[in-house]
């Protein structure tokens, strides 16, 4: 018999931090395409790293900065706020570890909508905040849609860091990626199968559906 726990738990933690990034993400994206400060340089190295640092080194980090180790671990701690072990901690480390995914694609959606009729809002006295909601976010919508898709997706087959910062506890932080390393180890590749091939076909349908938006943006 199936556990869906780890599948509803993986779902829960790849929605919520869809919707997270889904609005951080493109205030971060917006400042990155089109902030001219050199802040923006220093910054974008720092959110991208997640895409070249490993899994464990990241989820090392976040659990010694927001562990009882660190000063702001313990402040967090006394005034009961517990981000390590617990879906926090699942969704703190989903959210880090994902936001590359929530943010490249979007910049460089910004950064191709023309210049013209970016200035051209501005001109007629529109804010700035205006202009992105209107003007800007309209016609950068498919590379905003490619890159929720991609969080969720990326999310969904998440193991490392998850692991480390949220632990292997059965129905609270126990993954489907996770369950699936429990299934090996305890040599039942019965369920670690059919749990590995729902992963796949999830991954699978996510990019025939982003196969599908390139052409409708192609178009």
């Amino acid at each position: 018999m199936i556990d869906y726990s780890p599948f509803l738990i993986s779902f829960e933690v790849a929605i919520s931090t869809t919707i997270v990034l889904g609005v951080v993400g493109i205030f971060i994206s917006y400042f990155l395409a089109f902030s001219k400060s050199v802040l923006a340089d220093i910054v974008e190295p720092f959110i991208m790293s997640p895409l070249v640092l490993p899994p464990t080194v990241l989820g090392f980090y976040i659990m010694y900065i927001f562990g009882l180790q660190s000063p702001l671990g313990r402040l967090l701690n006394n005034i009961g706020i517990h981000l390590l072990f617990n879906f926090n901690g699942l969704l703190l480390g989903s959210i880090i570890y994902s936001l590359p995914f929530a943010v490249s694609p979007v910049v460089s959606g910004f950064r191709s909508v023309p210049k013209s009729i970016i200035e051209a809002s501005y001109t007629l006295g529109k804010s700035k905040f205006y202009t992105l909601l209107k003007v800007i976010i309209p016609n950068a919508k498919y590379s905003i849609i490619s890159a929720l898709v991609l969080v969720f997706s990326h999310t969904i087959g998440e193991f490392g860091v998850v692991l480390m910062v949220g632990g292997d506890i059965p129905g609270k932080t126990r993954t489907a990626s996770i369950a699936i390393f429990d299934y090996v180890q305890e040599l039942n590749y019965k369920q670690a199968n059919i749990t590995a091939l729902i992963l796949f076909a999830i991954a699978m349908s996510t990019l025939i559906f982003l196969q599908i938006l390139k052409r409708f943006q192609e178009r």
